[in-house]
This record gives structure tokens, C-alpha cells and sequence, in this order.
């Protein structure tokens, strides 16, 4: 193969993410009809295994977009939000103003919940909004990447079920590192996608709907085309994609997915991230003047973030990310648009660590024994 200019690191990045050497050869397999029976031994196991992976049965519908988990979110909101209905966009962090944003250029009623980034939704404030704003909608974020805090989705989708609105849930960084809670919950549509904890390329959106989404889908006028989530279940129903998919990205995801299920294990698959968040605390424990960024009792599984200690800068950080990628990471430097609104505040910015996927604890404790020493002195 000719040389190339491209430097192979591995990613500690909070996506895309590492792929194991296996998924990448899995992108040499022949390319497929998506209308022919070779698309169904690629997408049944696929949509099966997403189900497992899920924790969910016949009573959810597997849909994949081409696109992102950004897509399926736009989606969520053509499909389930009517003209002239408030849809409540509860933020934790960019991905939750993401969401608000989604609702606000498709015309929607759209009003926002927001909380400090750091901090996890609270059950009091959202039944309060709720209570005020009488919403029809409420999308929540599962796992926000920008800030390493994961939401309790089940008591929020409660309470979003009691006021009889519908729960839209964003799972993009959490699921397939941690349990997305989808039957528990009760959510309506629950987004999610490849490139974060299923330790895949990116290209593909995935949502998990319910009949009550379908319902609710039947009512609402404008869903678009490829946005429909009734137009994308015709085709979901027979194992297919709407509109033609990226048939590498499939060969791969039919390859990965079979081994999370079968060969690694679910619970095998989480507790691996939970023990990776340990390493990361007791690794930030350890360096004078950081400390973890995300609220207690509501940190990620699959991504850490690490408040620095006065006088680092974002400058600093991205210097950091330059030393790594000379010893074969790429480093995280934060979130760009929130460190920027920390450092017009006077307020210590912060990195991320990715820990999520197919990283494993022994590629992570190489990692931190490099990071350690790159790290900005208090």
C-alpha cells in the first residue's frame, strides 16, 4: 500500500472513537444490494443485536438513519413534535442545547430547561418547568459528552409520562457503554449511534421507537422524508434502511455488534466502563490541583471530565494534545465552546478523557501513565 501522511493514534478522544483492528478489517468485505437478501443477513443481526444490546423486545422498533445520532435526534423532533405544541428541551450542556436548537430551525414551540454545565438534571426544576410550560414534548439528554454527566433518565421520563407528554431521549455517547434504561424509562424515541460506545466508524443514526411514538407520528404533518420515522419503519420492517446505506459501515457494525453480544457479554461490556471511570477518578485523585468536573453520583461511564487547577489554560491544554499525539494518542482538550464561555467567565476550563468503546483498561492505564506527566503543573 502506498505510504500515506496520515498518523495511525490511538483515539481517547469522546468520538469518533478506537476501532479494533478487526472492525476495520471487516471493511474489506464485499459491498451488498440494500435491496437484496444479502442486506438481510447484514441488517437482521444487526437490528437484533441492537435490541439485546438495548435490553429491549418486540414492544421497541429498531430504525437506522444514514447520518448521525444528530439525525436521528432532527427526526425525533419532525416526527413527534406537532405545529402549534410546546416541545421542553431540558439542557445539561451543548447536547442538550443541541436538541433545543433541532426543535427551534424546524419551526417548533420549543422552550428550554438549563442547568449549570457540571450538573445533572433535577427532578424538582423539570416537574416545575413541566407544570408551567405544559408540554406536549420533552427532550432530555442521556449522557452529555461536553460536560461527563449522565442524567436519571428513568425518574425524568417519569415524570415527563405523568404530565401525559412524550419523553425524546439522546443516548449518543452512552449507548453501548452503559445501560440505556430504554424499557425502564418509558421514552417514546430513544436516539443513539455509532461512533461513541459501539466502537464504530461514524455514519449511522439509530433510534429505538415505540407504538406510542408511531401513534404520535401519524399525527404530525411535515415529518420530511428521510426525518419520518413512519416512512424509515416501512422499510426497518424488512431489515432495510430508507435510503441506501453506507454498506461498509454495515459489513462492519454486523461484525462488531456479534461481538458484543456474543463474544465480550453486555454486563462483561459495562462493567468494563465502569471499572475504566474508577481508573480515571482514582488517576485525577492522584494529580495536585484537578479534580473531577461532573456532579457526584452522576459521572459518565464512558467519558471523564477534569477540571484543571488556576493559571492552565485552554492554550495550555491544547499544547497537551501535541505532546500526546508525539507519543501516539490523540488527547482530549475539552469541549471548545464551553471551555471558551469558561475562560470569558474567569473560570478554569477542563479536558476530557474518552473511555468508552472497545478501549480497554490496560490501553487506558498506558495512556494515563503517559498523560500524567504531560499535564500542566499546579
Amino acid at each position: 500500500m502506498k505510504d500515506t501522511p496520515f498518523s495511525d493514534l490511538t483515539l481517547f478522544i469522546t468520538g469518533p472513537t478506537y476501532v479494533r483492528p478487526q472492525v476495520r478489517q471487516a471493511g474489506m468485505l464485499p459491498e451488498f444490494g440494500h435491496r437484496d437478501t444479502e442486506n438481510t443477513k447484514r441488517f437482521e443481526p444487526i437490528m437484533n443485536n441492537l435490541k439485546t444490546l438495548a435490553g429491549v423486545g418486540d414492544d421497541h422498533r429498531v430504525i437506522i438513519f444514514n447520518g448521525s445520532g444528530s439525525t436521528a435526534m432532527e427526526a425525533s423532533i419532525r416526527s413527534l413534535v406537532a405545529d402549534g405544541e410546546t416541545v421542553l428541551n431540558v439542557s445539561v450542556g451543548a447536547f442538550g442545547d443541541l436538541y433545543h436548537k433541532m426543535a427551534v430551525v424546524n419551526g417548533k414551540k420549543a422552550v428550554q430547561l438549563k442547568f449549570e454545565p457540571g450538573r445533572a438534571m433535577e427532578l424538582s426544576a423539570l416537574e416545575a418547568a413541566i407544570a408551567e410550560h405544559r408540554p406536549a414534548v420533552v427532550t432530555i439528554t442521556h449522557n452529555e459528552t461536553s460536560t461527563g454527566v449522565t442524567n436519571d433518565i428513568v425518574a425524568a421520563c417519569q415524570a415527563i409520562r405523568k404530565s401525559g407528554a412524550l419523553a425524546l431521549v439522546d443516548g449518543v455517547s452512552l449507548f453501548g457503554g452503559a445501560p440505556a434504561m430504554i424499557a425502564e424509562s418509558g421514552c417514546a424515541m430513544y436516539s443513539t449511534s455509532t461512533q461513541k460506545s459501539l466502537a464504530l466508524p461514524a455514519g449511522f443514526g439509530i433510534a429505538f421507537v415505540t407504538a406510542e411514538a408511531v401513534d404520535k407520528a401519524g399525527k404530525v404533518q411535515n415529518r420530511g422524508h428521510s426525518s419520518d420515522i413512519l416512512g424509515q419503519l416501512g422499510r426497518a420492517g424488512k431489515f432495510q434502511t430508507l435510503t441506501t446505506p453506507n454498506c461498509t459501515l454495515a459489513n462492519q457494525m454486523c461484525v462488531e455488534l456479534d461481538y458484543i453480544v456474543n463474544e465480550e457479554g453486555v454486563a462483561n461490556r459495562f462493567a468494563r466502563h465502569v471499572a475504566m471511570r474508577d481508573m480515571v477518578a482514582e488517576f485525577v485523585a492522584g494529580l495536585p490541583g484537578y479534580s473531577l468536573f461532573a456532579q457526584e453520583g452522576f459521572r459518565s461511564a464512558t467519558l471523564t471530565t477534569v477540571l484543571v487547577p488556576t493559571g492552565v489554560s485552554v492554550k495550555d491544554l491544547k499544547a497537551v494534545k501535541e505532546v500526546m499525539r508525539a507519543k501516539g494518542y490523540l488527547y482530549d482538550p475539552g469541549y471548545g465552546k464551553l471551555n471558551e464561555q469558561f475562560e470569558k467567565e474567569g473560570r478554569q476550563p477542563i479536558f476530557r478523557i474518552g473511555h468508552m468503546g472497545d478501549i480497554t483498561p490496560s490501553m487506558l492505564k498506558a495512556y494515563l501513565k503517559d498523560l500524567g506527566p504531560a499535564l500542566p503543573k499546579a
